[in-house]
């Protein structure tokens, strides 16, 4: 009878958890998703009543068919790879940063504290390297609020940070209506940023993207090489086993979201200084929501983030351009894009996790069976199970 039950109870479609996956399979899953997802946005192009061959072609033209358009795509790429190695370095400690968003603006915020009213009295020098100190100074403590409320009580990290995004965009409105306002303008807006306080230029594109590359080197390292970017990955593969070996984790926990949180603060300033030159709401490009693709896609690792950040920028550039080219609607230009994306992230679900139907046994060890359901609610990760979950399940 009690047999009957378990079969009974036993679910129709289950998810359970792949051994190691090769490289080389990995990577075969993938470049099968990519077609999958070029076939499907063809079909949506198909119904728009185009050729899809010819849109992908312009989409990639527009990215990187002249100097001009390359330097543009630069000019995105450059925020979302700092986003996104800012964010990976949270989401190592699994601690979940949505607070990309929240954290660039208040760092723009505080660079326009001084380059808005300090002009004329600092030279370019001081006052662009002030700005970097005060921009990351207050994208570090940003981050820092949230994580010392998870260090102490164990709060829900990403309703915090994810709320606190919304508390900057108020601050910016507030700032754009009252304080800040243009003189003599009726638009709520803030002034444009004087010319000694702009970022200079390297081959076309504002310096930030030098820094960018040099950040790579050391977040990789830093992850790599350091006690620090060991006591994060030991904090984020259990965080009972790091206070068993010494680790103090509640000011690991700080230290890196500080950091994380000025790496988005510094990307504030490198927008406002090297490519908006005015605050505005939309100063960000939702590249804190973006990033968190790109980090997730690219497996945390740094070199990986180029790679993918340089992707999407060049699928944000070639939007722009079918939709200029062919009339595409905006929306459907955006559509075409979330489907690739949808694909890829899809891809890396069922790399980590294969279907289960009743009746058949998972070629898994039993203790790693016990897991009947899609990802509950209480994962520590939007992505995964934590180890201390597994446990539990089996």
């Amino acid at each position: 009878m009690s047999l009957k039950r378990a079969e009974k109870k036993e679910p129709l479609i289950r998810m359970v958890k792949r051994d190691d996956v090769s490289p080389r399979r990995a990577w075969a899953y993938r470049g099968i998703a990519f077609v999958l997802a070029l076939i499907t946005g063809g079909l949506l192009i198909l119904a728009l009543g185009h050729n899809p061959l010819l849109v992908y072609r312009d989409m990639v033209v527009g990215a990187w068919g002249s100097p001009t358009v390359i330097r543009e795509t630069v000019k995105l790429t450059v925020p979302l790879l700092v986003t996104a190695l800012a964010l990976g370095l949270a989401f190592r400690m699994k601690f979940w940063n949505i607070g990309g968003e929240g954290q660039i603006m208040v760092g723009a915020i505080a660079a326009g504290a001084f380059g808005f009213f300090t002009a004329d009295i600092f030279p370019s020098p001081l006052l662009i390297t002030l700005m970097l100190a005060a921009g990351m100074l207050a994208g570090g403590i940003y981050g820092f609020i949230p994580a010392y409320f998870k260090a102490n009580w164990n709060t829900n990290e990403t309703l915090f940070t994810l709320m606190l995004n919304y508390v900057a965009l108020a601050l910016i409105k507030f700032l754009m209506n009252g304080p800040w306002k243009a003189s003599g303008s009726s638009f709520p807006k803030m002034p444009m940023l004087a010319p000694a306080a702009r970022l200079q230029q390297v081959l076309g594109v504002h310096w930030g993207w030098i820094l960018a590359l040099v950040l790579v080197v050391a977040a990789w390292f830093y992850f790599n090489k350091t006690k620090h970017g060991f006591e994060v990955s030991i904090v984020g593969n259990s965080r009972d086993t790091a206070r068993y070996a010494g680790i103090n984790v509640k000011r690991v926990i700080m230290r890196t979201m500080f950091i994380s949180g000025a790496l988005c603060g510094l990307v504030g300033v490198l927008q406002f200084a090297g490519t908006d030159y005015t605050i505005t709401e939309g100063i960000t490009g939702y590249v804190g929501f973006t990033a968190i693709i790109v980090a997730w896609l690219a497996k945390m690792n740094p070199y990986g983030m180029v790679v993918v950040s340089v992707f999407m920028a060049m699928l944000e550039r070639g939007s722009n351009t079918i939709h200029t080219i062919y009339k595409i609607p905006a929306s459907a230009s955006n559509l075409l894009i979330g489907i690739i994306f949808f694909f890829m992230l899809g891809c890396e679900f069922f790399i980590r996790y294969r279907i289960v139907f009743r009746g058949r046994t998972p070629a898994v060890p039993v203790e790693l069976t016990g897991n009947t359901g899609i990802m509950p609610a209480s994962a520590a990760s939007p992505f995964e199970l934590s180890e201390s979950e597994e446990a539990g399940n089996a």
